[in-house]
């Protein structure tokens, strides 16, 4: 006999929805900062805590994709329109298809830029390409191109939660959200 849905997304999953969003404001921020720095060890040390960033960004998409697998996610209100559905999911694995190919092609990139990344400092993540001066420079522009869809998915995907809270009425929005014990609640 199979389980029912569950109404709202387990702890685990909030957790990693909500660690994925801080981190991808942590590791757009760097880059933005870096991306017009002079060379310096600053820098140097920004360009490191991005790529840390953007390890774990991966390491938790790959991780929430396998707890997907095992929790499922609640079903869509049912009023939600056909187009609405369609939407939500192909936004959905949109999100996770970018957390893992922005931190790929910025691994790349490292790689043929002849940087090795080095992860929190102690643990060396081998190359995946030789160094390519040209290649690199085209995956920084493919990097940076994902990450402005990244930063569009993302708007849409919050937009989209806020009409459902605010117009809609439904809880779309809420179910992502810690529940909050009311003063005298029991439950």
């Amino acid at each position: 006999m199979s389980q029912p849905l569950p109404q709202r997304y387990g702890a685990i999953a909030q957790a990693g929805h909500w660690l994925t969003l801080l981190l991808v404001i942590g590791a757009f921020a760097l880059g933005w900062i870096m991306s017009d720095m002079k060379m310096s060890p600053t820098r140097l040390k920004l360009f490191s805590y991005h790529k840390w960033i953007g390890v774990t960004i991966f390491g938790i998409a790959v991780l929430r994709l396998l707890w997907r697998q095992w929790a499922k996610a609640p079903p869509l209100p049912p009023a939600m329109p056909a187009w609405e559905r369609i939407g939500a999911h192909l936004s959905h694995w949109g999100l996770y298809a970018l957390l893992l190919a922005i931190p790929l092609s910025g691994w790349l990139m490292s790689s043929a830029k002849g940087f090795q990344t080095v992860y929190l400092g102690h643990f060396p993540i081998p190359d995946l390409i030789g160094r390519d001066r040209e290649l690199g420079k085209l995956l920084e522009d493919v990097h940076e191109l994902l990450t402005t869809i990244l930063l569009f998915v993302v708007g849409l995907h919050a937009a989209a939660a806020l009409k459902h809270h605010f117009f809609n009425r439904d809880d779309v929005l809420t179910r992502m959200l810690p529940r909050w014990r009311k003063t005298g609640d029991a439950s």
